[in-house]
């Protein structure tokens, strides 16, 4: 069955995140979350470590869906992260 779904941007650019992250499409992230809500879901399938966490209340659900970070640091020219973290003096 086709349907047409109308998302909230915050929805929609969270959704795309997410397709980018995993590499599946936002069409199959959606008939997973369905499937989910409907308990339409063939046998029982283990919880993703975020779920546990979430259920254990390890940490709090995001209170923003999505949203771009902006790097605050620049490291200078030639300088990677792994160098800062590659030092003698932190044996």
């Amino acid at each position: 069955m086709a349907t047409n779904l109308r998302l909230t941007p915050e929805a929609a650019s969270a959704l795309q995140a997410e397709a980018e992250r995993t590499g599946r499409s936002q069409q199959e992230i959606l008939r997973e979350a369905v499937d989910r809500h409907l308990h339409l879901v063939d046998g029982e399938q283990p919880a993703s470590d975020r779920d546990q966490a979430r259920a254990a209340q390890v940490v709090r659900p995001a209170r923003v869906a999505y949203r771009r970070v902006v790097p605050r640091l620049r490291l200078p020219k030639g300088t990677t992260s792994l160098d800062l973290l590659d030092r003698d003096d932190r044996f």
